[in-house]
């Protein structure tokens, strides 16, 4: 697992972490970076459990699809709001048929096939580009309520 320091851009006003998905346990690095970084930005506990759970969901796919990608990990920050992105890039097979994977209840893995679907629902926003033999890049971000 390859974790890199926060780096900032200070036009953007963001802090990104990296962390390289090259083995299983690096979805536990993944999901222990998101559910800190949501902690230590005083998200609440639903917010927590969402993003910890996205984490989980989108770093697996990485590892079951592709088997080696990258998660970045972005604190956003403007006048009034603070929030967390995660990003998933691989280089896979993609997704064929995505509006039956966001539909839910179709897996290629032999799963319950909610990943994707359950995802977007537990955060604010969800944006997916995939091409099938191209690979997949996931963004989602999760708002803090109160900033």
């Amino acid at each position: 697992m390859a974790v890199t320091s926060p780096s900032t851009n200070s036009h953007s006003q963001t802090d990104t972490w990296t962390i390289s998905i090259e083995k299983e346990a690096d979805i536990v690095a993944v999901r222990q970076q998101a559910r800190e970084l949501a902690k230590e930005f005083r998200f609440d506990q639903f917010a927590v459990a969402a993003l910890t759970t996205a984490a989980s969901e989108l770093s697996r796919n990485v590892w079951v699809y592709a088997q080696r990608g990258v998660a970045r990990i972005n604190i956003l920050r403007s006048a009034n709001r603070l929030g967390l992105e995660l990003e998933f890039v691989d280089h896979g097979p993609g997704i064929a048929n995505l509006n039956r994977v966001l539909a839910g209840g179709f897996s290629t893995s032999k799963s319950l096939g909610l990943g994707l679907s359950g995802t977007k629902r537990l955060v604010d926003e969800f944006d997916i580009d995939t091409q099938p033999g191209h690979g997949t890049k996931i963004v989602i971000r999760k708002w803090r309520k109160e900033f």
